[in-house]
């Protein structure tokens, strides 16, 4: 039996086109405002959604997620609240892989078997856990695999081959690309350097790579989704998430600054293979 992930990128694959893949954080600016964009993304164009579990510690996010974490934690979010949000979002698209994202320590203090159980109630298909090395499989990536969940693990520019099969053994669905050295939206990548990174990988494994950190325009995600499998934006959804807020408030048009610049997004990441048509 396959998963959303695994089907979404088979058909992709026959399409001759990247995916899309959108983060925002579960409960930013508010659990309400959150649960409407998730809503909204498939429908501007995004193939998978990774939705962020907020946590008060995020060493691996730029300050953008920082703050958006932060936002959602003080408007009451709770990792039991975003398996909600998920179980709501899947009462209207039950296509549309999502995947969560986060720390291991608010999975730990909710209990991995509680959590794995869970999140499979309530439709999520992946989980990407950055502070899990593969030193650490027996913690969750065993027991998630073991109930049918996608477990992603992200390779950097400095996983070298001899690192690469380590990091390779137990992932599923995808391989994250993390395409900067540095925290998530600090730099822009190197589509050059990308597209050889994104070789090296492909000569370990048959599993999709996706590249994410840094890329916030539809141009980065058209020169980026020549050579990957997917394209992950999350700092510049974040971005537009904050400059929409006054006085940290959602407004009218806080849905839509998501849904314009996934729209703009979903067609860079189109584009991306039209010359090679």
């Amino acid at each position: 039996m396959t998963t959303r992930i695994e089907d979404r990128f088979r058909a992709l694959s026959e399409e001759n086109r990247p995916a899309l893949v959108t983060f925002v954080m579960a409960g930013d600016p508010d659990h309400d405002t959150a649960l409407d964009i998730v809503r909204a993304l498939p429908g501007a164009g995004a193939d998978i959604i990774e939705l962020g579990m907020p946590f008060s510690d995020p060493m691996a996010d730029g300050p953008a997620i920082q703050k958006a974490g932060l936002r959602a934690l003080e408007a009451g979010a709770s990792l039991k609240k975003t398996l909600a949000m998920v179980g709501a979002f899947r009462e209207s698209d039950t296509t549309t892989p999502l995947i969560l994202m986060g720390y291991f320590n608010p999975i730990y203090v909710y209990g991995v078997e509680r959590f794995v159980r869970d999140a499979l109630a309530a439709g999520v298909d992946g989980l990407i856990v950055v502070d899990l090395p593969p030193e650490m499989d027996d913690e969750l990536c065993l027991p998630a695999l073991d109930k049918g969940l996608n477990f992603i693990r992200l390779a950097t520019p400095t996983t070298d081959d001899k690192r690469l099969p380590a990091v390779l053994k137990n992932t599923s669905g995808f391989v994250y690309y993390v395409s900067i050295t540095g925290i998530t939206g600090s730099a822009a990548p190197d589509a050059g350097k990308v597209a050889a990174a994104v070789g090296r990988i492909k000569g370990h494994t048959n599993l999709p790579v996706c590249v994410g950190f840094g890329v916030r325009s539809a141009e980065q995600a058209r020169e980026i989704g020549r050579a990957a499998d997917g394209v992950v934006v999350g700092s510049a959804l974040i971005n537009a998430i904050e400059a929409s807020l006054t006085d940290g408030r959602p407004g009218a048009g806080t849905v839509t600054a998501v849904t314009d610049l996934v729209r703009d997004l979903a067609g860079g990441v189109r584009a991306a293979r039209l010359a090679d048509a």
